[in-house]
């Protein structure tokens, strides 16, 4: 259903909703209604946060695989051939070295030219959770799998740093290749309350390539957490979002994304309204499927902008003027969108909402979401 913009006399949108074949399925399998039918996430416990090599994605996740909140950390890993459909394979890097001990948490792969992938993450070598940065390296690279990973003694550590907060020391980037022949990678810490990137090099470091389709792609963690005792009662916490390739508009000023083609292979059912009309305080609803998730393409337009609200500066955070505004408040421009998981009568919803803002020189768009009138969950 789509939520009015009870401020704009007239909207138009078009909408394209393509059910996910088995999405249902896939829920139900893991047992918990909330559960992901087409987003990464393994069968049950806590995650958190790819690598094409040989014809294969690998996806190396932060893992707990002994419950659902945060802690006794593995980088547990999962390959596949198009980002969408994964197998999960062994873990690939677990606590088994003075030097990791106490924990193996973040880190990046590279492929270095002419001797295939390594690993640069994160060691907790003790108590105090002192953190160093390690290396691995495939038992065999010509396995397109990479199912088993080695830390070799005389390369371990990698990344000792007796100058950094060494508690606050972690999660090494992919290298890169500098023109004065030497690799580059960036470690995250913290200084003086501080976040702060340390820069190292070395001759025989690590680096970054493009893959065969010459993109970029942005894929991240999502949280999805709720209390660590409703996690327990649904058996999970944590999401991989949704890989989007990304790059610059023609202005070279503007990154944009979009989920990556392959996302399509899932597609099933197609439902399309197009030229909707929505005069002021209009619901418009959306037949034909009935899905608790579905991927939607969806296309507004507005006979003006001029309408629109100032973005405050002191908006450090998009989500800033989302929980301030929330779905309810008028602005200029917005809020519109989707009513998603709603009830027959309108009392439980979760709106999925835009709101257009202006600054000096261009509109600001914001995707927000609310969840205060949706129920699920309560009690």
């Amino acid at each position: 259903m789509a939520l009015p913009n009870t401020r704009m006399p007239v909207v138009f949108f078009s909408m394209v909703l393509l059910m996910i074949n088995n999405c249902i399925e896939a829920v139900l399998v893991r047992g918990d209604y909330h559960g992901t039918g087409f987003h990464f996430q393994p069968l049950k416990n806590w995650m958190n946060g790819p690598m094409y090599y040989n014809g294969v994605y690998h996806l190396f996740y932060q893992y707990n695989p002994n419950g659902t909140v945060w802690g006794n950390i593995v980088w547990a890993h999962s390959v596949s051939k198009d980002l969408i459909n994964w197998n999960g394979i062994e873990h690939a890097i677990y606590p088994s070295k003075t030097f990791d001990k106490f924990g193996c948490w973040s880190g990046s792969a590279t492929i270095i030219p002419g001797k295939g992938t390594v690993i640069l993450y994160t060691g907790v070598i003790d108590e105090n959770n002192t953190q160093v940065q390690c290396y691995a390296e495939p038992e065999d690279p010509n396995d397109p799998l990479l199912r088993r990973w080695v830390k070799p003694d005389k390369l371990n550590p990698a990344v000792v740093d007796k100058d950094v907060n060494h508690t606050e020391f972690r999660d090494p980037t992919t290298a890169w290749w500098g023109k004065d022949g030497h690799w580059r990678m960036l470690v995250g810490s913290v200084r003086k309350r501080r976040g702060i990137a340390y820069l190292y090099r070395s001759k025989d470091f690590k680096t970054w390539v493009s893959g065969c389709k010459n993109r970029r792609i942005l894929w991240g963690w999502a949280n999805e957490c709720d209390k660590p005792i409703d996690n327990f009662r649904k058996g999970w916490a944590g999401i991989q979002a949704i890989p989007r390739t990304v790059w610059l508009d023609f202005t070279w000023r503007q990154l944009v994304q979009w989920p990556v083609e392959e996302l399509n292979s899932l597609r099933g059912k197609e439902v399309n309204i197009d030229n909707q009309r929505l005069e002021k305080g209009d619901y418009s609803e959306v037949k034909g499927i009935t899905a608790a998730q579905a991927d939607v393409e969806v296309t507004f337009s507005f006979s003006s902008l001029d309408k629109a609200e100032a973005y405050d500066p002191k908006w450090v955070k998009a989500q800033d003027p989302c929980a301030q505004k929330g779905s309810k408040l008028q602005g200029g421009v917005g809020p519109f969108g989707l009513l998603t998981l709603a009830s027959q009568n309108l009392e439980e919803f979760t709106p999925v909402f835009f709101r257009v803002f202006k600054s000096p020189n261009k509109h600001i768009v914001l995707l927000c979401s609310d969840a205060r009138r949706c129920g699920f969950g309560r009690g």
